[in-house]
């Protein structure tokens, strides 16, 4: 008779004993929170990846044991910022959690029905809350000080957490209230604790920076997260449209479904068009089979038109159809079908400029901008410039397998007195070639080579040729904006392209400068 094989070390772990030591890991995580804000998001965090739940929220009562708030949420692996959140702020009406608090009992549901329970307080999503556990946290005089909940979109059975999540959510909520005590006795020391660097989910959706600008940027991107308008980012090349464009996506309720990309200037018109709305087989000279369009590929999720200023107005037509109908006709049909495709467009372009000298149609141009974003120039978030050339750093080194390097005072300076005409795509690139160039650990003025800021004002120039360095570096911010367009630079400069070529020439500008 054969012996059995012998079952792996891991595996005959019993289950109960890597919950509890993942429980204990997490008491650890909530006793070193150094600010109530970081054990609030700790909590949550902790409950929704205790109880494998894609939901967990935090609510706590006012000082008048009156009024219910929502103090964090934890959502699809991700701390949801409080402060952009668009959910009332006070749940009198909410019946479900108003039971655990007046009853102080735990409720838990297998089969939450919307037409049964009102659920309002939950954050929508693309399918309904089926399972919920709602615990009351007891302080020490065993009086309910709040809530704490985990919610799944697959029915589950949820009670077996109950008695673990309650004890984790009684501990947070002693040391939040040890906290309170200690900011009542040392507030200035308190306020410093409390004042640290938010978690990069909560404030930043995956950017970075923490700069006024940037600040009223998450606000905007939280109002437009869970509504469906059409979205138009404006900003400078080199700002990270696209990026915005794909926290909009990642954080929304299409999070899930597919996000596309293309480029409206980079295709002509006929190629442009069978790319975004697909074609039949025989509709024109080497279509030998029927062709999905990215609209179809993007159906349920996002499509992302970076440069729409570029579009032709053809095809401008064509796309608000699609905004006002949600119906695409492909390239040789006649028939034309639904698709559901939240468009965000993206220029550096005035639009509305545009659409007054009519190269731009004023239908699509107010379609477009239901729900208009302006990203900052690098040169007006000076706060953000260092925090953005450390991360470039860090990630740099990282790749290349070696130690991080050191910031002179010197090198500091350079970023900040330096206005990036290429915005953040620039500076990325001058700090990618900095930390190639240096090679003692500490970067230096001569590894990020910013001169163009001070040429201008050197004092060894006479006036012809400081006014020569400052019509080069305008020429050259312009041409960047453009992406080396040449016509489109001396159209927004006001030259002929003629006149535009024969200053690049006298000034030394080449397509490599550019």
């Amino acid at each position: 008779m054969n012996s059995p094989e012998p079952t792996p070390l891991l595996a005959r772990v019993p289950q109960p004993l890597r919950y509890a030591e993942a429980l204990l890991e997490r008491y650890a995580d909530l006793a070193r929170a150094a600010g109530s804000e970081a054990l609030r998001a700790a909590l949550v965090q902790a409950a929704a990846q205790l109880a494998d739940c894609e939901l967990s929220q935090l609510y706590l009562l006012d000082d008048s044991h009156s009024r219910l708030h929502l103090a964090a949420e934890w959502l699809d692996g991700l701390l949801q910022p409080r402060e952009m959140a668009s959910l009332p702020s006070d749940y009198r009406d909410a019946q479900l959690l108003q039971y655990c608090l007046c009853q102080n009992r735990e409720l838990s549901l297998n089969g939450l029905d919307a037409s049964l329970h009102d659920s309002s307080f939950l954050p929508p999503g693309r399918r309904p809350w089926s399972s919920l556990l709602c615990l009351p946290l007891l302080d020490e005089r065993q009086r309910c000080g709040g809530l704490l909940l985990v919610a799944n979109q697959q029915p589950r059975d949820l009670q077996g957490f109950a008695a673990s999540l309650g004890q984790l959510g009684g501990f947070a909520l002693a040391q939040l209230h040890l906290l309170q005590r200690l900011r009542a006795a040392r507030p200035a020391e308190d306020a410093r604790a409390d004042a640290s660097p938010p978690l990069p989910a909560a404030t930043g959706y995956g950017l970075i920076g923490d700069s006024p600008r940037m600040r009223a940027l998450y606000q905007l991107i939280g109002k437009v997260l869970h509504n469906p308008v059409s979205v138009l980012i404006n900003g400078e090349t080199g700002t990270g449209k696209e990026l915005v464009a794909r926290a909009i996506h990642d954080r929304g309720l299409r999070r899930s479904r597919p996000f596309l990309v293309q480029n409206c200037a980079s295709l002509p018109e006929n190629l442009l068009e069978s790319e975004l709305f697909g074609y039949r087989k025989g509709a024109f000279t080497g279509a030998e089979r029927d062709r999905a369009g990215l609209f179809d590929a993007a159906d349920g999720g996002t499509l992302f038109l970076d440069e729409i200023g570029d579009m032709p107005q053809a095809l401008q037509a064509k796309l608000l159809r699609v905004l006002q109908e949600g119906e695409v006709r492909p390239l040789g049909s006649t028939a034309t079908h639904k698709v559901d495709v939240r468009i965000i467009a993206a220029t550096h372009r005035d639009l509305r400029a545009m659409v007054e000298e009519g190269r731009f149609r004023e239908d699509l141009f107010y379609r477009l901008s239901h729900f208009p974003i302006e990203l900052p120039p690098l040169r007006e978030r000076d706060d953000d410039i260092l925090q953005l050339a450390r991360h470039f750093a860090d990630n740099a080194c990282a790749l290349l397998q070696r130690d991080a390097c050191r910031w002179s005072d010197a090198a500091r300076e350079s970023l900040a007195s330096y206005d990036f005409p290429g915005n953040v795509r620039e500076l990325k690139s001058v700090v990618e070639r900095a930390v190639l160039l240096c090679e003692g650990g500490e970067l230096l003025p001569e590894h990020l080579n910013l001169r163009l800021a001070g040429d201008a004002s050197d004092s060894t120039l006479n006036l012809r040729e400081r006014l020569e360095r400052v019509e080069r570096n305008l020429l050259l911010d312009c041409l960047r904006r453009n992406r080396g367009n040449q016509t489109h630079a001396a159209r927004e400069l006001g030259l002929p392209r003629r006149t535009l070529l024969y200053r690049m020439d006298k000034l030394n500008i080449s397509a490599s400068d550019v």
